[in-house]
């Protein structure tokens, strides 16, 4: 989705971060540490594939830390993300909701694809027993981190063409909202213009 929606934009303004198990570095720090290095400067874009919200998900499905640990961090995460609204970031979050059989297709076209043998985890076939318990980590998620600065959109994402549809234009309205402009020129182009026209006359004497 994000190579497919988001791949034309300018790279020299956009970056994705592909957010993994935390190092042993990240893990010496507050769990929104790695997160908050990588929030955009203004007039730039981050993407997320994944997030700070794996630590209300993964991290309570698969008991990483202690029920009075993740439960505060609801708390935490609508201070950042507030945070960043008020410093002038757009926020915008995909939850990208395929169905069990959808999902373990998908898998099977990864297994009989020797291409895509990069992909396989064994861990994504065990976390398929704790379906339910996910589902109500994510409901959680939604209900207490979504407020109208920083929304969640739940996007049905069997069909791969229209989740594309539906996220590009979330985005897209996003934009227009915001209506992004260039940064002034911070150059005398007047000056610059006599420069060039020097140059050109003076490659013209050489070619005499």
């Amino acid at each position: 989705m994000i190579r497919n929606v988001l791949g034309q934009m300018n790279p020299q303004g956009c970056r994705t971060y592909p957010f993994k198990v935390p190092s042993s570095l990240e893990l010496s720090h507050d769990f929104l540490w790695r997160i908050h290095a990588a929030a955009p400067a203004a007039g730039m874009v981050s993407i997320f594939n994944r997030s700070h919200y794996e630590d209300v998900l993964v991290v309570r499905v698969e008991n990483l830390a202690p029920e009075e640990v993740w439960r505060r961090r609801y708390d935490h995460i609508n201070a950042f993300e507030s945070l960043l609204h008020d410093r002038g970031t757009r926020v915008l979050k995909f939850y990208l909701h395929i169905s069990p059989e959808e999902q373990l297709e998908r898998f099977g076209e990864r297994l009989n694809d020797p291409q895509k043998h990069w992909k396989l985890n064994a861990g994504d076939y065990t976390a398929r027993q704790n379906w339910d318990g996910y589902r109500d980590a994510y409901h959680d998620a939604f209900e207490k981190c979504s407020p109208d600065h920083a929304p969640w959109f739940v996007i049905p994402a069997d069909r791969k063409w229209h989740r594309n549809a539906a996220v590009a234009g979330i985005v897209l309205q996003a934009l227009e909202e915001m209506n992004p402009q260039l940064p002034p020129v911070d150059v005398d182009i007047e000056e610059i213009t006599r420069l060039y026209e020097q140059a050109k006359r003076e490659l013209a004497e050489k070619r005499k």
